[in-house]
């Protein structure tokens, strides 16, 4: 069958087609996005602007078309943190339905961080043990641990990439008083979360998604063989430590010019590797694998999941 997930994120509007059935691997067959950076539309007051919900009409719209003209056997469409936690959530969500036809399931941070991990955990499969998985989107960083499909536990931090550039890093190049800024602020939250993890066992393998988590490991982590045909990413902490001063020292238009860098994260990504370096330093990693599958693909698996 043929499947269309829309994740409509904190930064962009991505819309992924693929070919899936029950006992398989999905695969995609088509990619598009709309980049909004959505949380600079949010206000004083919590709320998402009439400009920015025009864009997500405009942006849902387009996407709506697409799937509309690519003969699917379904269709999920799903929202997180930027609409989640607007506080004229419920507001955008029915204009975004009476305008496009459009209904957004509207996933908690403990979804998310269920399905991201329901999917790293097909793709890793039970010998990877215990699991320790970061994933970094625009709005939240959520963290999760477990043995199984689902995580033992799972939460969700107010630390997402686009969120914390906006709140703290200011300038651009931001500077190394913003970026210090930013450490303290994400270290005592990430302080916070790990006690909760304390009664859990230590992880045997650690996990990084989402694609701030693949571009800076193609920046600045390793390759290795891999099972089959794909190559295994590695991201380190000293390497990721290397490189996040000195992408803070680059123009956001010149990063692009980078490795791994796309032009859709290029504002985003000196917050979001500050995020993950203060997370694998509080939880003690030294290194994590990097999936290429993530929360979208988690939601496939669990939609064939419940076919069977």
């Amino acid at each position: 069958m043929r499947l269309g997930v829309l994740d409509v994120g904190s930064n962009t509007v991505h819309l992924l087609l693929v070919d899936a059935h029950p006992g398989a691997a999905p695969v995609p067959t088509s990619s598009t996005k709309s980049v909004l950076r959505l949380m600079r539309y949010l206000q004083a007051n919590g709320s998402i602007s009439e400009e920015g919900v025009a864009a997500l009409i405009s942006a849902v719209g387009a996407a709506a078309e697409k799937a509309q003209q690519s003969n699917l056997d379904d269709f999920l469409p799903m929202a997180t943190s930027a609409i989640r936690e607007a506080t004229n959530g419920p507001a955008v969500l029915a204009r975004i339905a009476t305008e496009t036809g459009v209904e957004l399931q509207v996933l908690s941070g403990e979804d998310e961080a269920k399905l991201t991990f329901l999917a790293v955990r097909r793709w890793y499969g039970w010998s990877a043990g215990n699991i320790l998985l970061f994933d970094i989107g625009g709005g939240s960083l959520e963290i999760s641990l477990g043995r199984d499909e689902y995580p033992d536990i799972g939460l969700s931090l107010p630390l997402g990439a686009g969120r914390t550039t906006l709140g703290f890093l200011h300038d651009d190049p931001p500077t190394q008083q913003q970026q210090d800024e930013l450490r303290v602020h994400a270290r005592e939250q990430l302080l916070g979360a790990v006690k909760l993890f304390a009664d859990y066992d230590r992880p045997s393998h650690v996990v990084g998604s989402s694609k701030t988590i693949r571009s800076l490991a193609k920046l600045a982590g390793l390759t290795a063989p891999g099972i089959g045909e794909d190559e295994r990413s590695m991201l380190r902490r000293n390497q990721l430590d290397d490189w996040v001063p000195r992408l803070g020292r680059i123009p956001a238009a010149a990063r692009p010019e980078l490795p791994g860098i796309t032009v859709d994260r290029t504002f985003q990504i000196v917050g979001g590797g500050i995020v993950l370096s203060e997370a694998m330093s509080v939880f003690a990693v030294k290194e994590l694998d990097v999936s290429p599958w993530a929360m979208r693909e988690g939601v496939i698996l669990r939609y064939l999941d419940h076919l069977t």
